[in-house]
């Protein structure tokens, strides 16, 4: 399994092997990562997955969809590097992918 480093706004490192298939959000809630919290089930509807894809992954795993730019658009802090981790589904390229936490969710 794939193995996807987060890493928390106040510097601790988490690592958890994500299946094949699942997002980076639902690995973070499986493996009770702290500072995702995903509030909708990864519908995308609710923004509390936020996270800051590595600058090294942004090209391996893609753009947000309008509908994502649009969420992120909302969240304060947000930057290029945003991301809803429960758009983002693992694959065998991510693997040791590294995913930066806000300090907070909204």
């Amino acid at each position: 399994m794939p193995l996807v480093r987060y890493i928390t706004a106040d510097g601790n490192e988490y690592e958890a092997e994500v299946p094949v298939g699942n997002t980076i959000m639902q690995g973070a809630v499986d493996n009770m990562i702290d500072g995702i919290l995903g509030e909708c089930g990864g519908a995308g509807a609710c923004a509390t997955c936020h996270c800051f894809v590595d600058a090294d992954w942004n090209d391996k795993t893609g753009g947000a969809g309008d509908s994502e730019q649009e969420m992120l658009e909302a969240i304060p802090g947000a930057d290029e590097r945003s991301r809803l981790s429960c758009q983002i589904e693992i694959t065998a390229e991510l693997d040791g992918v590294v995913v930066h936490l806000p300090a907070a969710q909204f």
